[in-house]
């Protein structure tokens, strides 16, 4: 299976940008087009709220683990801020 072709695309970046991604391609044995290119292929085409980034899929790791848990409804949660802050 052959590779599909490139296609050049001129980019304006900031030059501290590209320094440091130059700099993490370089450390990362790869090139700043490749860091470019895989970026941008896994950007979501879905909808708006579709999780991007490793941090924010971590973050949304972390809250699926509670999903067994019932929510607390919107009384619940003013009491929680009532008996927080004091206020009777």
């Amino acid at each position: 299976m052959s590779k599909p072709l490139k296609k050049p695309k001129n980019l304006s970046l900031e030059p501290s940008a590209i320094a440091r991604g130059e700099r993490y391609a370089r450390l990362h044995g790869t090139s700043l087009s490749s860091l470019v290119s895989d970026y941008l292929a896994a950007l979501p085409l879905g909808s708006p709220g579709a999780i991007q980034s490793p941090a924010v899929r971590r973050l949304y790791g972390s809250a699926a683990a509670k999903r067994g848990r019932r929510e607390p409804g919107r009384a619940e949660y003013r009491d929680h801020l009532a008996r927080k802050h004091g206020v009777a």
